[in-house]
Formats: structure tokens, C-alpha cells, sequence
């Protein structure tokens, strides 16, 4: 949705904005194709990917500053690097492409690596920590609740049963014997997105982006969400509502915009997208 995004940017070539999940640059290049004296801060923890970021915008490298992190540094790691607050932010909250089709990053059921899931891969504990560590009741909840899994008991069961798993295929086998397929996703997806959520702790960095993300906008800014997840869409919906009934910003997405037919069409993994916008009064 990257036309819809820009757009509610209302980029100006002078301004100051935050991809604060830059990714592999996709959307850091498109804003900073459209400034002159401004500058975009390519934000995002995997090092990895900010690497790969930095050399696919070579063409605009004088108008882009990289910055590693997680969400709840953002407003540190912006004043060190000497801003205090920006006209735009960005988080496409979706998982990057490179990760997902990378076996050594762990987080594909498709292709066997190392069960690692981990978007900062010099900290923290991995997904191998939690599913051969983690007590039977603690993991059914965190698969329940993260991965909004019904047979979350089942496959926590077969799981603690099958320890040690020793890899991303042994334990997508072990959930599909649990819990075989009853549609079209793969048995293991959601207890693939649980595992991931909670090794990255992405429910509680997404809480401290829309905290922070607010306080960190000019009067005017406007701060504009991807989200894949209804668990994620639901937190900024609500972030925002209260955003516009305390008087701080005016929402500018009544609804969520969807992806056009012909973006689906092209890329099937954004027919899930949901995009909201506010402005900061």
C-alpha cells in the first residue's frame, strides 16, 4: 500500500520522517524520492536487513539516516542522532519478505533452519529456548493467545512430548501430526506467528510505538500503520480512537483503506493489510 501511505504522509521535500520498519528500504526510497533538503530515518532492530537497506537506496543515501533499534528506544535513539521529533512516521508492522524465505533466520515452516525467530539476532531468547524450555500450560497460552489457536492445548502437548525440537521442519511436522490441516493455511502458521510474537515481544514494542509514536510528531504530523494481524489492527484502532476523543489528533482513516484488487492480485500477502492514519493537532 505504498501509494495509499505516501499519500497520507502529505510528504513535504523540506520535512523530517521516521520508517520506523524500514525493512529492505521499500518505502524509505519512496519517501526519499520526494524530498530535496528533508531527510528519512530508516528504522528497524535487524541489522541484517538495515544492511540490505542501505544498499538498495544507495541513489538517495545523502537524504536517508539508518538507525537499529527496537520501539521502545525510538525516542532515545532519535535524540541521540539529534532529533527530538519528525513530520511523518511509518510502521509497516508486517514480517519482511527476506526474513520469512530465509531458513537460517528461523522463521519459515517451508524450509528446515535453525528455530532462531529472533528480528535482532544479538540479543534475547530464541524461538529453540521457548518451545524446548517453556512449562505445557505456558506454551498452550502463548500459542492460544498470540496465535489465536483453538487447539492450542493439543499442540502444546505434542510439542513438550516431541522435545528436544531441533529445527523449524521438525517442529512444523510435530504440529501438523497434533493439529493436521483443515484448510488452506498450514497447521503450524499460527503457532509459527505465536512463537515469533513472543520471542521479539512484538505485543509490548508495539504498545511503546503508539505510546511514543504520538509525542514524537510536529504539530500536524501525521503517523500512518500497516497492520496483518487483527490482534495489531485492533490495538491501533483503539490507540487512535482515544488519540481523537482526548483532542491530540484528528483520525483521517474513518476505516481502514484495503489494498486495491490489482495489489492483491500482484502480492497476494497484502490482501490482510489494513491502513489507518491520524494527524496531531
Amino acid at each position: 500500500m505504498a501509494k495509499e501511505s505516501l499519500e497520507l504522509l502529505a510528504i513535504r521535500p523540506d520535512g523530517v520522517y521516521l520508517d520506523a520498519t524500514a525493512g529492505l528500504g521499500g518505502h524509505t526510497a519512496l519517501i526519499a524520492q520526494r524530498l530535496t533538503s528533508g531527510v528519512v530515518i530508516a528504522h528497524d532492530r535487524d541489522q541484517q536487513s538495515l544492511e540490505m537497506a542501505q544498499r538498495n537506496t544507495g541513489e538517495w543515501a545523502g537524504r536517508i539516516r539508518f538507525l537499529r533499534g527496537s520501539f521502545s528506544e525510538l525516542p532515545r535513539s532519535l535524540a541521540r542522532e539529534g532529533f527530538q521529533k519528525v513530520d511523518g512516521l511509518l510502521a509497516d508492522l508486517g514480517v519482511s519478505r527476506y526474513q520469512l524465505t530465509s531458513p537460517e533466520r528461523g522463521f519459515s515452516l517451508l524450509a528446515d533452519g535453525p528455530l532462531d525467530m529472533r528480528m535482532d539476532q544479538t540479543t534475547g531468547m530464541t524461538a529453540a529456548d521457548l518451545v524446548n524450555h517453556s512449562a505445557e500450560k505456558a506454551l498452550a497460552d502463548l500459542i492460544y493467545q498470540l496465535g489465536e489457536e483453538r487447539r492450542a492445548r493439543k499442540i502444546a502437548r505434542a510439542i513438550v512430548r516431541a522435545r528436544p525440537i531441533r529445527s523449524t521442519l521438525h517442529l512444523a511436522d510435530v504440529v501438523e501430526r497434533a493439529a493436521p490441516r483443515t484448510g488452506r493455511l498450514h497447521p503450524a502458521t499460527r503457532t509459527f506467528q505465536a512463537l515469533r510474537m513472543a520471542v521479539n515481544d512484538e505485543p509490548g514494542e508495539l504498545d511503546q510505538l503508539l505510546l511514543t509514536g504520538p509525542d514524537l510528531l510536529n504539530g500536524g504530523g501525521r503517523m500512518v500503520t500497516i497492520s496483518f494481524m487483527s490482534l495489531d489492527d485492533r490495538k491501533v484502532k483503539e490507540r487512535f480512537r482515544e488519540l481523537g476523543r482526548s483532542g491530540r489528533a484528528v483520525i483521517l482513516t474513518k476505516h481502514p483503506l484495503r489494498p486495491s484488487e490489482e495489489e492483491t492480485a500482484r502480492n497476494a500477502a497484502s490482501r490482510s493489510a489494513k491502513l489507518r492514519a491520524v494527524q496531531t493537532i
